[in-house]
């Protein structure tokens, strides 16, 4: 039986976070766009012409201030809800043109082209550009190659090059060898800072070099998943796709508070907060976790100031996903870490051996706590999709905390909240 050669594509938005604003806003179209992290601290997206003024990924607002002022450019806060929302649009979009299609990040996946003709790929690559692009408004560039590892590069030159007009192919070993060529070592997907020190002490600078690096040498100094990018910068496709989620080992949330927390009640409010979205994300994926961590961390940055971290981990008497019982747990932990005399600037939940939740090992001396949590659970969850997020919580999470992370710049939720939907006005 013939097998079949592997193809794939790399659907990637261009500059997602800015992109998702200009949607909504068109006085952002050709205008420089930044947008900002947690707290507004640094910028975590750039339009093109942002970029072009010279403005890094994740440097501090502050330092870039005037450049941003001289140049008339927009200060955006970070949209998570939008953006994610925004996301599951795209998503949607791509997987009613392919089918098999494995969703990477927020803003990125990848197809399984397998058995399309040669001569249709590109084409394709296009129309699904156009469709993405009609039907949410966000522009996407399509990288496609034999690996998935070289179908990331391929995005990234179609990206780049005006030529491309959104879409670069790989078809045969000359446009691999020019491709690789002109990707700097520490472009290709998997190569961290260490990889590329090592790397560039003997020598390595371009993709195209490490292709043809002996594999000992790879193996013995990056292992078998260094060894693994190599063949895939090669052509042989080591990556398979997964077009089912694979089960989450954990489910995390942290964040930056808007200014440093001293005392113990405020702590609690924080933990209590991210302990009740780390229990809504639970029950969104049907499942439940069996240990639940809670961590504090001060300002690395306030280096004249105490610093101190800590951590503690507690497992819970059977795998659960109600958010009392979560609470219960986190608030032990947190008592047990607080230290009074520090400047906290983060805390953070995590929730670690997941399982199915009807799939979770009771315990023999206590009655099963599940039976009573789901009514009131699914009453919780309910009545805050109906009524907007965080309309009914528990009381420990604070009514209106001042620690709250800072969004000065945040545009409207225009997708997710009827109090925000964008108004057309006719003239």
């Amino acid at each position: 039986m013939r097998r079949k050669i592997s193809l794939f594509a790399l659907v990637d938005c261009n500059n997602f976070y800015v992109s998702c604003e200009r949607v909504f806003d068109p006085s952002l179209l050709f205008c420089p766009v930044v947008v900002l992290s947690n707290n507004d601290g640094c910028v975590v997206a750039r339009s093109p012409e942002a970029k072009a003024l010279g403005i890094g990924m994740g440097v501090p607002v502050f330092s870039v201030r005037d450049i941003l002022k001289r140049s008339g450019a927009r200060i955006l806060s970070s949209n998570y809800t939008l953006y994610g929302d925004m996301s599951r649009r795209v998503m949607e979009s791509i997987l009613s043109v392919w089918p098999r299609m494995e969703v990477y990040s927020i803003d990125e996946a990848f197809l399984d082209l397998r058995g399309m003709n040669a001569d249709d790929v590109h084409d394709f690559a296009g129309s699904l550009r156009e469709t993405v692009r009609r039907w949410t408004g966000i522009p996407v560039s399509v990288g496609i190659a034999p690996t998935k590892t070289l179908a990331k590069i391929a995005s990234g030159i179609a990206k780049r090059r005006a030529d491309c007009e959104g879409v670069h192919y790989l078809r045969n070993e000359k446009d691999i060898e020019e491709s690789l060529a002109q990707t700097a070592v520490e472009k290709v997907w998997g190569i961290g800072p260490a990889h590329e020190k090592y790397l560039k002490k003997r020598g390595i600078f371009s993709a195209l070099t490490l292709a043809g690096a002996p594999d000992a040498m790879i193996r013995k100094q990056m292992g078998v998943v260094g060894l693994r990018t190599v063949f895939e910068l090669r052509g042989v496709s080591c990556l398979p796709m997964e077009e089912i989620e694979a089960r989450r080992k954990g489910i995390a949330v942290s964040k930056s508070f808007g200014r440093p927390i001293l005392c113990l009640e405020e702590m609690e409010e924080a933990v209590a907060a991210y302990t009740s979205m780390a229990a809504v994300k639970l029950r969104r994926r049907q499942l439940a976790a069996g240990v639940l961590s809670v961590f504090l961390i001060t300002d690395r940055m306030k280096k004249e100031k105490p610093q101190y971290y800590n951590m503690v981990s507690c497992e819970l008497p059977e795998p659960s996903d109600d958010t009392g019982q979560l609470l219960r747990h986190a608030l032990w932990g947190l008592r047990r870490i607080f230290r009074r005399g520090f400047e906290f600037q983060k805390a953070g939940i995590l929730l670690t051996q997941l399982s199915p939740v009807d799939c979770g090992q009771g315990c023999l001396f206590s009655p099963p706590a599940r039976a009573k949590a789901v009514p009131l659970m699914c009453a919780l969850d309910q009545l805050n999709a109906t009524l907007g997020k965080g309309a009914l919580r528990y009381a420990v999470e604070g009514s209106n905390p001042s620690w709250k992370t800072r969004f000065a710049f945040r545009s409207k939720r225009f997708t997710t909240n009827w109090n925000e939907l964008p108004v057309a006005a006719a003239r």
